[in-house]
Parts: structure tokens; sequence; C-alpha cells
């Protein structure tokens, strides 16, 4: 297993350490956040189009295919209490052919992301005890 940590700055924004890389997530003013980050949804949805980016572009280096300045986008609605929906939109910035176009869509379904998503995901959770309480002292 890996480990990521979070940890709270300031108000709803947070650090988020991965080995030794550190992002912050917040929410915007109208949520009671500060606008420091993007929202933990958006983190969700940046996590997929960079995945299938990075994905489809060792897929393209390994084929020699030229995919010039391509662009991920992620279009999502996610819905707690029931269907959540991402639309993964593919813009790649050179010609390419309707065989390579439908490969790069196949492709992209691969990413380690996309395959977490929509695979089973088993989520525990856990609290450990916090620090003991500091004693009381007597007047």
């Amino acid at each position: 297993m890996r480990t990521v940590s979070v940890r709270r700055r300031k108000g709803y924004a947070h650090s988020l350490t991965a080995r030794h890389h550190t992002l912050i997530a917040d929410e915007p003013p109208e949520d009671g956040g500060t606008d420091a980050g993007p929202r933990p949804t958006e983190l969700l949805a940046l996590s997929l189009a960079s995945c299938t980016a990075i994905t489809l572009e060792m897929y393209a280096d390994r084929k020699e295919w030229d995919l010039g300045d391509l662009e991920v986008d992620v279009e999502y609605d996610l819905n707690v209490d029931g269907m959540s929906r991402l639309e993964v939109i593919i813009k790649p910035g050179a010609p390419l052919s309707e065989e390579q176009a439908e490969r790069l869509r196949v492709i992209a379904a691969k990413c380690p992301v996309h395959r977490a998503l929509t695979g089973e995901i088993e989520i525990t959770d856990r609290v450990e005890p916090g620090p003991p309480a500091e004693p009381a002292h007597s007047a």
C-alpha cells in the first residue's frame, strides 16, 4: 500500500502531500473556504484527466504517433446519492486517422485511474486515537 497525507492549513484549506510533492485543496468562498486550491471533487476529475493524458502519450510514444499538444478535459457530475458521471474528452493537437482515434479511445479506458473508478473499490475508514489529554492543573 502507498500513503498520501492531508493536513489542515487554515479553515477548509488542506496541504496534500504525495512523496515530496505538496498541493492545496480547498473549497470556494460560497462553501466556506478561501479558494486556495481546487475542491477535492475537482482533484478527482483532474486525476482522471492527467492519468488519461499520460497513458495516451506513453502509448503514442511507443507507436511513434504525433499527438501534438494533447488536451484532455473531464466533464463531471458527482452525485453522492446516485449515479455519478464523468466524460473524458480527448483533444489531440495533431490530425489522426479514424483508426488511431478509436485506438486512443480504447487505450484511454485503460489508464489506472479510469480502471480504479470503474472497478470494484473497497474503502475502509479507521480512526486512530488522538494524543492523550493534558492533565487538569489544580490551583
